[in-house]
C-alpha cells in the first residue's frame, strides 16, 4: 500500500469547519493551510460535499438505496469516527445493531474558495468552462464540451481529469451507465496522480452502488481503500458493508 499522508490536527479543523464551529480567523488560517496542501484540499471537499448531503437528507427524507449489515467488529466504528462527517452521511446505526450504507447522492464539482471560485488543482481551461456551465444549469453543453475534449486528449493525466469531470456531471444527472464508462477511463490511465486514480475508483464504486451492482461496487471500493489516501477509510467502511450484505 502507498504510504498514507495523515494530519489528524488538520482533519480535526476540517471537521470543525464543515460543522460551522470555527470563527473567521480560524477559517482563514485553515484555508491558508489547505491552499498549500492538495491532498487535504480534496479531503475537505469530499467531507463538505457529503455534509451537505446529510443536511439535505435531514430536511427531505429521500428514497435512496440502503443496504444493512451486522456489526462484526468495533474497528469499523472507530474508523468511522476519524472521518465522522464523511461517514455519518452514508453510515447509520440503529438499536438493532445494524449499520446501513447508501451511495453518495451527488458528486461535488471542484469549486472551492479562491479568486475565481475554483480549486487550484483545476488547471484545464476546458474543465473550468465545463464546471461553470454545469453549475449555471447548462449541463448538456458542459457534457458535450467535455466529450469533445476527451476524444482529443492524449496525455494520461489530462484525459483522466476530463473523464473524471464528465463522469461526475453525468452521475449528478442520474446517467450512471455513462458515468461508469468515464470513471473506467480514469482508472485505466497509467502513471497518473494517485489522488486522481483514487477518485476514479471511489466514484466508480458509488456509481455501481447506485445500479445495485454490489460486487463491482465492492471491487472498486477495495481498490480505493488500497490506495490509502483521502478516501481510504470511508472506502473501507463500504467494503466491509458490502461484504456483509453478500453473506
Amino acid at each position: 500500500m502507498i504510504e498514507s499522508k495523515i494530519n489528524k490536527e488538520l482533519e480535526r479543523k476540517i471537521d470543525l469547519y464543515v460543522n460551522g464551529r470555527l470563527d473567521a480567523e480560524q477559517v482563514d488560517e485553515l484555508w491558508s493551510e489547505l491552499i498549500q496542501d492538495e491532498y487535504y484540499m480534496d479531503y475537505m471537499k469530499s467531507v463538505a460535499n457529503i455534509k451537505a448531503v446529510i443536511d439535505r437528507k435531514q430536511k427531505a427524507k429521500p428514497s435512496s438505496k440502503v443496504h444493512s449489515f451486522r456489526k462484526v467488529a468495533q474497528y469499523a466504528a472507530a474508523a468511522a469516527v476519524i472521518l465522522i462527517v464523511s461517514v455519518v452521511g452514508v453510515l447509520n446505526f440503529n438499536p438493532s445493531g445494524d449499520y446501513s450504507v447508501s451511495p453518495i447522492a451527488e458528486i461535488g464539482l471542484d469549486i472551492v474558495r479562491d479568486n475565481e471560485g475554483f480549486s487550484p488543482t483545476v488547471t484545464s481551461d476546458v474543465i473550468r468552462r465545463a464546471i461553470r456551465l454545469a453549475t449555471d444549469g447548462e449541463v448538456q453543453e458542459a457534457i458535450s464540451l467535455l466529450q469533445t475534449e476527451l476524444e482529443e486528449a492524449t496525455e494520461p493525466q489530462l484525459k483522466a481529469e476530463i473523464a473524471l469531470s464528465l463522469g461526475s456531471i453525468q452521475y449528478n444527472t442520474g446517467n450512471y451507465s455513462s458515468s461508469i464508462e468515464n470513471f473506467k477511463i480514469v482508472t485505466a490511465q497509467e502513471n497518473i496522480e494517485i489522488l486522481t486514480l483514487e477518485k476514479g475508483y471511489w466514484f466508480l464504486g458509488n456509481t455501481y452502488f447506485q445500479l445495485d451492482k454490489l460486487e463491482e461496487a465492492g471491487d472498486a471500493f477495495q481498490k480505493a481503500y488500497e490506495l490509502n489516501g483521502a478516501y481510504s477509510r470511508v472506502a473501507k467502511t463500504y467494503v466491509d458493508a458490502l461484504e456483509n450484505v453478500s453473506r
